[in-house]
């Protein structure tokens, strides 16, 4: 094979394998791993029917909390380095690699093939993976997160405030068009799964977070 072939088929090798195992990662959800397996009760059978943590907090509380919120966020880590040693080292482009891996990480979080295609809404992996990109976006993701969700205690105002400013963030740190494009994709991602979210926030019958789980 000729080296411009051979340079060709790598680079999208590097893209599709990066997209693939990164999915893959993503599909191991936190909420329904612990809840299914451990609990032997779906966290996807109560409250809203989402497998996030916000539902798991409120259905079952407890220790295992922390369980969920270290599967979501060391599968978004893993997914981000996969992305940076992947595509950064083939294509010389770990930030693009970066947003990449989010993009399908996210992908498998919310439509995890092995549960139906079933899963949550993002925040958690997303959060950690504005971490890994950049400390400057997250700190205007989590910023905002953290701001509007204590003055409110409505913990989807905040997650709408991360999907939708992220890719005003990443355009402002970075003036890139493609990976503003991807993280066009990864906040349109989060807005379209807090949909049900946003209309009851807009018509005043949003649950507030509360620190009580439900009995």
């Amino acid at each position: 094979m000729p080296e411009h072939q051979t340079a060709t088929f790598l680079l999208i090798a590097s893209f599709v394998l990066t997209a693939a195992v990164s999915y893959f990662l993503g599909c191991f959800n936190g909420a329904v791993i612990v809840s299914k397996y451990i609990l032997r009760d779906d966290v996807r059978t109560h409250g809203s029917g989402n497998a996030g943590l916000t539902n798991f907090f409120r259905t079952f509380g407890g220790p295992l909390t922390l369980v969920v919120i270290l599967c979501d966020v060391i599968k978004a880590i893993l997914a981000v380095l996969l992305g940076i040693m992947l595509i950064g080292s083939i294509a010389n482009a770990p930030l693009l690699g970066k947003y990449w891996a989010a993009l399908f990480c996210l992908l498998g979080h919310m439509f995890p093939c092995m549960f139906h295609f079933k899963g949550g809404k993002g925040i958690l992996s997303g959060g950690a993976i504005a971490f890994m990109i950049d400390w400057r976006i997250a700190l205007v993701v989590w910023g905002g997160f953290l701001i509007l969700a204590v003055l409110t205690r409505y913990v989807s105002l905040g997650s709408c405030w991360a999907g939708a400013s992220f890719p005003f963030a990443t355009w402002f740190v970075y003036h890139d068009w493609a990976l503003t494009l991807l993280a066009v994709f990864i906040g349109g991602l989060i807005l379209y799964m807090h949909r049900g979210n946003i209309h009851r926030l807009l018509t005043g019958t949003e649950n507030k977070f509360t620190l009580h789980k439900k009995s």
